[in-house]
C-alpha cells in the first residue's frame, strides 16, 4: 500500500490499482523508482511513516481517492467548479472519467460561474472611471488637473463636485424643456424667440465649460475621445456652434442668393440647420452619466442583446407570416387597404405588439381569424422575453447600486 498524506489527512492505496493510471500524478508516484522523482511529484516525505505528504485539500481528495478505487470520478453539487478543477488537474485527473450527466451538469454549473463573474467585472467597471487621481502625479499640471478632474469626474469627492453633477442633469432637463417649448406656436413670437436662445446659449456655455473641463483633466486624450460619454458631450454642444456658423452663412449669402433667383440652396440650408437643432434631443443621453438607472438598462440591453436580436427575428417573422396571409384573404374586398403584402406589414406590425390602431382591419370573417391567430401570437410573443429582461435589469440595478454605494 502507498500512505498517502493529503492535509493531515492519511488515505492508503494499492500500488497496482495506482498503475492502472500511470498518466497521473499518483500512477507516476507508484512506478517511479528513482526517489529523487518521487519527490518532485509531492511537496514532503515523512520516512519515519513511509508517507508521501500533499499540501492539497483533503476534502476533494476523496472524490480522488473513490475515483481510484471505482475508476469513477464523482461530483457534487455543492462543490466550487473552479476550485474542482484545479485540483483534479493537480492529480492529473481528467474530467472524461466522470458520468456523463454529472459531467453535463458540472460544465454547466462552471460555464454559469464564469458568465457571472464576467458579469461581475463588467458591472464594476461600469462604474469605474475611465482615469484615476494616480494617474496625474509626476504630470504637468498634475495636482490642478486632478482637482478638476474630482470635480466632473467623482461627485463624491467633495460637495461642489456634487453640485456640478446635480447642474449637470439640470442644464440637460432645461435645454431638453427649452427645444420643446421652442416648438410651440405660442413661443414662436420675437419675445419667446429670444429667451428661448439666451437659454440655449447658457445651457451651451455650461455643456462647452463642462467638455473643457473634462478634457483638461483627461491624462490621456486618445482614451477621451474613445470614451462614449465624452461623444455624447460632444453631440450635445456641436449643434449650437453649428447653428450659429449656418445661420451667419446664411445671412451672409442671402444677398447672393436672391440677386441670382437661387433660394432653393437657401431653403436646403434650412432643412440642414431643422436638422442640427433637432440633434440636442440627444443631450438627454447625459443623464446617463448620473443616472445609474439608466447606466443599469442600457447594461441589459448590451447583455440581452441575443434575446433581443431573437425577439425581433421572431417579430419580423410574423410580420412577413401573418401580412401574407391576410393578403391572401382579404387583397378580393372591395376597397380593401390590404392591396398587397408590404401594405399590410402596418397591421401585422401593430397587432402582434397588441398596440391594433384600429386604422386597418379585416373586413372577412376568414381575415378576422387570422387577425385573432395574429394577435394571440403577439401576446405570446411579447410575454416570453419580459420576465428575462426585467428581472437581469433589477438584478444589475441593484448591483450597480451596492456597487455605487460602497464607492
Amino acid at each position: 500500500l502507498l500512505n498517502i498524506n493529503v492535509g493531515g489527512k492519511l488515505f492508503q492505496i494499492a500500488y497496482k490499482v495506482l498503475a492502472q493510471y500511470p498518466i497521473t500524478r499518483l500512477g507516476k508516484l507508484a512506478l517511479y523508482t528513482d526517489p529523487v522523482k518521487k519527490l518532485q511529484l509531492c511537496d514532503d516525505y515523512l520516512v519515519q511513516k513511509n508517507e508521501y505528504f500533499f499540501d492539497r485539500d483533503p476534502s476533494i481528495f476523496h472524490y480522488i481517492f473513490h475515483f481510484y478505487r471505482s475508476g469513477v470520478l464523482w461530483m457534487m453539487d455543492e462543490m466550487c467548479p473552479s476550485n474542482f478543477v484545479e485540483e483534479i488537474e493537480y492529480w492529473g485527473i481528467h474530467l472524461k472519467y466522470s458520468q456523463r450527466c454529472c459531467r453535463i451538469l458540472f460544465e454547466e454549473k462552471r460555464d454559469e460561474l464564469s458568465e457571472y463573474l464576467k458579469i461581475e467585472k463588467e458591472l464594476e467597471a461600469e462604474l469605474e472611471p475611465l482615469e484615476s487621481g494616480a494617474q496625474f502625479d509626476g504630470k504637468f499640471l498634475g495636482r490642478f488637473r486632478k482637482m478638476v478632474w474630482n470635480l466632473i469626474e467623482n461627485p463624491y469627492s467633495s460637495v461642489p463636485a456634487k453640485i456640478i453633477a446635480v447642474m449637470s442633469s439640470f442644464f440637460v432637463l432645461i435645454s431638453i424643456v427649452g427645444m420643446t417649448l421652442s416648438t410651440v406656436e405660442e413661443m414662436k413670437n420675437k419675445t419667446g424667440k429670444m429667451w428661448m436662445e439666451q437659454m440655449e446659449m447658457i445651457c451651451a456655455i455650461f455643456f462647452t465649460s463642462e467638455y473643457l473641463m473634462r478634457l483638461i483633466s483627461s491624462s490621456s486624450f486618445k482614451n477621451f475621445l474613445r470614451a462614449a460619454f465624452n461623444a455624447i458631450d460632444l453631440v450635445a454642444i456641436l449643434p449650437f456652434y453649428i447653428q450659429i456658423l449656418f445661420e451667419n452663412m446664411e445671412d451672409g449669402d442671402m444677398q447672393y442668393h436672391e440677386e441670382l433667383h437661387k433660394v432653393e440652396n437657401v431653403s436646403k440650408l434650412g432643412k440642414v440647420l431643422k436638422l442640427i437643432k433637432l440633434m440636442r434631443i440627444f443631450r438627454i443621453l447625459k443623464l446617463a452619466r448620473h443616472s445609474t438607472g439608466l447606466r443599469a438598462f442600457s447594461f441589459t440591453m448590451r447583455q440581452c442583446y441575443q434575446q433581443v436580436c431573437c425577439l425581433l427575428l421572431f417579430i419580423a417573422m410574423g410580420v412577413f407570416t401573418f401580412s401574407a396571409l391576410i393578403h391572401s384573404v382579404e387583397h378580393d374586398v372591395p376597397g380593401t387597404d390590404f392591396t398587397s403584402i408590404p401594405c399590410a406589414w402596418w397591421w401585422a406590425a401593430v397587432s402582434l405588439s397588441t398596440v391594433g390602431y384600429g386604422d386597418t382591419v379585416p373586413d372577412t370573417i376568414l381575415g378576422r381569424m387570422v387577425a385573432f391567430v395574429c394577435i394571440s401570437f403577439g401576446i405570446i410573443l411579447n410575454g416570453m422575453p419580459i420576465s428575462i429582461l426585467y428581472n437581469k435589469f433589477s438584478d444589475y440595478y441593484a448591483k450597480l447600486k451596492a456597487h455605487e454605494m460602497s464607492q
